[in-house]
């Protein structure tokens, strides 16, 4: 928890600080220095999913020191707060996958349904090797189980917003986290 944040409001609702920027940044640095170690001399490729993914993706690819790419896709399976259900493709992967070491981006993932339909187009593919980065994971909200190699934080199956985290559109922006306040209500 930061000390150094505030209450905000979003849209309806109040967010108490849940993660700072720094503590952020610090993880990602240790995110980054293992898959240094990992894919030395490798070369990988990193698939950031949008939109939620950017500001992590960013900032990891900033601090990896060794030879790697960059690609994007946007899947999505939230409408406003709630998840669908439905996983839609909105913008397609345009790279050759096959032979490639790839390293997916995710802000979070919670029940893991939105990776469990990607990752298999992504096998079917042939890369050489295929991993998950993520910021965030919630383990209380998993209904599809997903292997995440890189994990930045676990964290309660909590409403949150800020560093890539949205609510309706709001609050991606934000360099730290928040968790929605109790008494708010559930989404």
């Amino acid at each position: 928890m930061a000390n150094d944040m505030s209450i905000i409001r979003v849209h309806d609702k109040a967010f108490v600080p849940f993660l700072g920027a720094e503590v952020i940044d610090e993880k990602i640095a240790d995110i980054a220095a293992a898959i240094d170690r990992d894919y030395g001399g490798m070369r990988p490729l990193f698939i950031a999913i949008l939109n939620g993914a950017f500001m992590f993706a960013a900032d990891l690819f900033k601090k990896v020191t060794i030879e790697a790419e960059m690609s994007f896709i946007k899947l999505a399976s939230y409408k406003g707060t709630k998840s669908s259900g439905q996983v839609i493709t909105a913008i397609g992967l345009d790279t050759d996958l096959h032979g490639r070491h790839v390293i997916i981006v995710e802000d979070i993932v919670d029940t893991g349904k939105t990776l469990s339909e990607f990752l298999p187009q992504l096998e079917h593919q042939q890369p050489d090797s295929l991993k998950i980065a993520a910021l965030l994971q919630k383990p209380e909200a998993t209904v599809y189980p997903i292997k995440v190699d890189y994990l930045g934080f676990s964290v309660p199956n909590k409403f949150l917003l800020g560093y890539g985290l949205d609510y309706d559109g709001l609050g991606r922006n934000l360099p730290s986290i928040y968790q929605l306040e109790e008494g708010e209500g559930e989404f």
